[in-house]
């Protein structure tokens, strides 16, 4: 299983915001996708019940990510508390229930300064913050930054022109 942080970024990730594309538009989709990062069993299946839990539980992730309250959807969890050591979340079942809530477990576990989502509002894809200061707003500066920085000079220039017909050389 990925660092939680990773696995937080991968499951917000199954929906492209900007291609409109969903790697889980389907309950055996939602049930293979779970499979491949050990968080179900080969005889698990997805029902469309779960299909619409995980769609639930990743806009709340996405909403998270962006600082905004969000509430976490019914899911099998625990709190599992050890002699000597600190409670901490835990799943309370298997199957793919236990393998959403694993991905619930990750995101109260994973590092919250590093793990963000796009400030391009067309984008909101996840990604995780390796910046010294942690300052990155965008997935990507080349594509996502350079639009936002693109629209906001257009915007500026927009702003600044003369009405038309005026003279601004006069004195």
């Amino acid at each position: 299983m990925p660092c939680p942080a990773e696995l937080v970024r991968d499951f917000v990730n199954t929906y492209d915001v900007e291609a409109q594309a969903d790697e889980l538009s389907s309950p055996a989709e939602l049930a293979v996708w779970l499979r491949e990062r050990g968080l179900a069993e080969p005889r698990d299946r997805a029902t469309d019940d779960d299909l619409h839990t995980a769609i639930a539980l990743r806009e709340t992730l996405r909403t998270a990510l962006r600082r905004e309250a969000a509430e976490l959807p019914a899911l099998p969890l625990m709190i599992r508390v050890r002699q000597g050591e600190r409670p901490e979340p835990a799943t309370a079942g298997g199957g793919v229930r236990g393998g959403l809530a694993a991905i619930a477990v990750s995101a109260v576990t994973a590092s919250w300064d590093r793990l963000k989502v796009c400030a391009e509002g067309t984008c909101q894809w996840a990604f995780i913050d390796a910046s010294k200061n942690r300052s990155r707003s965008w997935c990507s500066m080349r594509v996502c930054g350079n639009r936002t920085k693109t629209r906001a000079y257009r915007a500026r220039k927009k702003g600044s022109r003369h009405p038309q017909g005026s003279n601004t050389d006069t004195v």
